[in-house]
């Protein structure tokens, strides 16, 4: 299915595992690039190995914080363009 988002950006939080992980990884196979955020960085940049390997071409960032902080929040942004899609996903 094409849901038109190549090339889109998207910022996905709580992403390196479980629901996060599943949004993040569906996202990239539709070919939007994605920034994924979570408190671990082994886990996240694991992820984000997995998803590069599965969706060749999209970009992945990762930013390693508490996306419940302030500064969680100004590095998430700060790693990725405008975002076109947001799954928030942390609580």
């Amino acid at each position: 299915m094409d849901l038109g988002i190549a090339g889109k950006w998207a910022l996905v939080c709580a992403a390196s595992k479980g629901l996060g992980r599943g949004c993040a990884e569906s996202l990239a196979r539709e070919g939007a690039n994605v920034v994924i955020t979570a408190r671990g960085a082994d886990a996240l940049e694991a992820t984000a190995t997995a998803i590069r390997g599965m969706a060749p071409g999209v970009q992945v960032r990762t930013v390693a914080g508490d996306i419940t902080t302030e500064a969680g929040r100004a590095a998430a942004l700060a790693a990725c363009p405008p975002v076109d899609i947001l799954v928030n996903n942390a609580g």
